[in-house]
């Protein structure tokens, strides 16, 4: 399966001068198959990798000294494998589990720059220090929607999304690839379990799909209770983590509500008390922040926010539906209740994919509210309306429009798009990527 984030491994390859790579992500979204398979079996001789979790004795060769030609002679005769700094990468996985080789990225900026040195971890943001501005960062989420389409194989459709057309035959293969997706998401486990199951037996892999998300939960509850600082903590961030899809849940007037810490976790009720939680999914990338900005927004719309005031979404799509018990059916149907959150859900993850850390809603003091907000490199405001259905009205929009006089505005529906007034340009969901790679 593809990864686009590929082709940046690639463009540092090709640079005269390098630092350490290092490729953060959630657990399993796929660092160690794009890292060691995509990219280096096609563009190096051999990949000679160090994994410390797998491995901890590893962790050995860094404890004693950070010159890095005493490091390679022992990474050689550890690995029993000569190592060409020309023509093979090194490649520590999951680096995150020993603090002296993250602490060694530093000496191989400085003493081998020559050297393609790749790293990868899940609780990269967790660790006491890091050595900053000597290495290069990369964030790997789940696949994107473009990714899903890709690994489906169809290079017809592929050329059909990529030059966002609308016509009745591409939207309906779309639209029904962007549901699968809702119920698939973009782990690479179940889009590989899905593109290359049985679909005449299609209860059997729902099944299978439905099973890998719950493993891949059981998994990140595991790791809670590994990386929390204390045992009451791990429970603080799983309900937490539990939490999010319910609150995603809360819509007012098909929007999501912003973040209540009340009735979270028993007797406490801020964000004071909540914040190192909701920090822990933040930095493991299970979680992602979109902050409500009030009343007029301007550039940099980064000093309008509010510490407190944000919504939470979930990491994948796929993952959430398995959460809230939503079964492949109702998804094909679209019947089941607050199908906006979903949609919203879709945007914001798909925002990650295109580079972005975080987002923006808007809300005024007459409950109009907006999804969506970006900032253009000229400073202009662009307001973007997500539905999840096909209702063209857009009165919040419509408000926004009327009381700022934006240049621009979006509106991602279920339709196949192509309306516009003055102002909106209406495209469906599936083409969030095109609207959103504006503003990055």
């Amino acid at each position: 399966m593809q990864r686009l984030l590929s082709n940046k491994l690639v463009q540092w390859k090709n640079r005269d001068v390098r630092m350490p790579i290092l490729l953060d992500g959630a657990r399993q979204v796929g660092k160690t198959w794009l890292i060691e398979v995509i990219f280096g079996q096609t563009h190096f001789r051999r990949v000679i990798k160090l994994d410390f979790l797998a491995e901890p004795s590893l962790c050995e060769i860094f404890s004693e000294s950070k010159n890095t030609s005493h490091l390679l002679r022992n990474i050689q005769l550890a690995k029993a494998i000569d190592f060409d700094a020309g023509q093979d990468l090194l490649f520590f996985d999951e680096i995150g589990e020993c603090q002296d080789a993250v602490d060694s990225l530093k000496f191989f900026q400085q003493q081998r720059p020559d050297i393609y040195l790749c790293a990868s971890g899940s609780n990269i943001g967790l660790l006491n220090r890091f050595p900053v501005g000597k290495v290069e960062f990369l964030h790997l989420y789940p696949m994107s929607f473009e990714e899903f389409v890709l690994a489906h194989n169809e290079p017809l459709l592929v050329d059909a999304f990529r030059g966002a057309e609308r016509n009745d035959v591409v939207h309906k293969r779309l639209w029904e690839l962007l549901l699968d997706y809702y119920y698939v998401g973009g782990m690479p486990r179940a889009v590989e379990a899905w593109v290359t199951g049985d679909k005449t037996q299609i209860v059997q892999l729902t099944t299978e799909i439905r099973n890998i998300h719950l493993d891949l939960i059981t998994g990140y509850i595991s790791d809670f209770g590994k990386y929390a600082r204390y045992p009451s903590e791990s429970l603080q961030i799983e309900r937490i983590f539990k939490n999010i899809p319910l609150q995603l849940m809360k819509e007012m007037d098909g929007s999501v509500k912003r973040y209540q810490f009340s009735h979270v976790i028993p007797r406490k009720k801020g964000y004071l008390e909540l914040g190192n939680a909701i920090g822990f999914l933040l930095k493991t990338k299970l979680a992602s922040q979109n902050f409500v900005i009030e009343g007029k927004a301007r550039s940099p719309l980064k000093a309008q926010i509010k510490e407190s005031r944000f919504k939470l979404f979930f990491f994948d799509i796929g993952v959430l539906h398995t959460m809230l018990e939503i079964s492949y059916r109702e998804i094909l149907q679209q019947k089941f209740e607050f199908k906006g959150f979903v949609a919203e859900n879709f945007v914001q993850n798909e925002a990650l994919a295109c580079g972005f850390s975080h987002t923006y809603s808007w809300v005024s003091a007459r409950n109009a509210e907006l999804e969506f907000i970006f900032k253009r490199d000229d400073g202009e405001i662009i307001p973007i309306e997500v539905k999840s259905g096909r209702r063209k009205k857009a009165k919040s929009l419509r408000f926004y429009i009327d009381t700022y006089a934006p240049e621009t505005a979006y509106k991602l529906t279920a339709t196949i798009g192509g309306f516009r007034d003055q102002t909106i340009q209406t495209l469906p969901l599936y083409y969030a990527k095109f609207v959103l790679q504006q503003f990055g």
